[in-house]
């Protein structure tokens, strides 16, 4: 996997429900290395910490392969790099092998995959419709967060090299079906359950599927 672009937010004001908030969605391709820190990107907007940033999200990767589908669909907007809110475009990125818990040396830091992206409100202001949560979720492509093992740097044409494979086979795009189908796949539940990369407070919900 390479990385195609590093991507920072600047705080936007939006308004929503008459209220005005503060995002870090707007990202824009850099040409400098992004810092990857403990609990998040130096630099970077983070408008609601209790659902952005920390040590499950401190980075927002996705692929760049799943471009080409949503310009399809929405020809309409200006597009380029970090459109979907990501730290960092990566080339390669298929969440369909990619197994949550796997480690990885990206740049020069040490990253581990933690949990897919699940949307929320601020992409659809940014696409100019909220039917596109609905869109993102069946689509099935989510991107990942990273937790930060070693804090280092990550520049564009970068590489992201797996350096330990996780014993659970659990996929983040498996992870990410099983969040939103009503009916639960007990064989995915369990692993996910077991699963200590993901947090703590998902595996505990999870458990009333069981």
């Amino acid at each position: 996997m390479q990385i195609i672009s590093t991507n920072l937010g600047k705080p936007t004001e939006i308004s929503w429900n008459g209220k005005l908030i503060t995002t870090g969605i707007y990202k824009s391709p850099l040409d400098t290395p992004l810092l990857l820190e403990t609990e998040n990107v130096s630099g970077d907007t983070i408008g609601d910490p209790k659902v952005h940033g920390g040590i499950y999200k401190a980075c927002y990767l996705f692929s760049a392969e799943q471009y080409p589908y949503w310009k399809e669909k929405y020809p309409h907007l200006e597009w380029n790099w970090g459109m979907f809110g990501e730290n960092l475009t990566v080339k390669g990125l298929d969440e369909s092998q990619i197994r949550v818990g796997n480690i990885y040396r990206l740049g020069t830091a040490l990253v581990q995959i933690t949990q897919p992206r699940e949307p929320c409100f601020k992409l659809g202001l940014k696409f100019g419709t909220q039917q596109i949560l609905k869109q993102f979720i069946d689509h099935g492509w989510p991107g990942t967060y990273v937790r930060i093992l070693e804090v280092g740097k990550v520049s564009s044409g970068d590489t992201m090299d797996l350096v330990e494979e996780s014993n659970n086979p659990l996929t983040t795009q498996q992870f990410y079906r099983l969040l939103y189908d009503k009916e639960k796949d007990q064989s995915i539940l369990k692993l996910a359950i077991s699963n200590d990369s993901l947090p703590l407070h998902k595996r505990e919900r999870l458990k009333k599927f069981l």
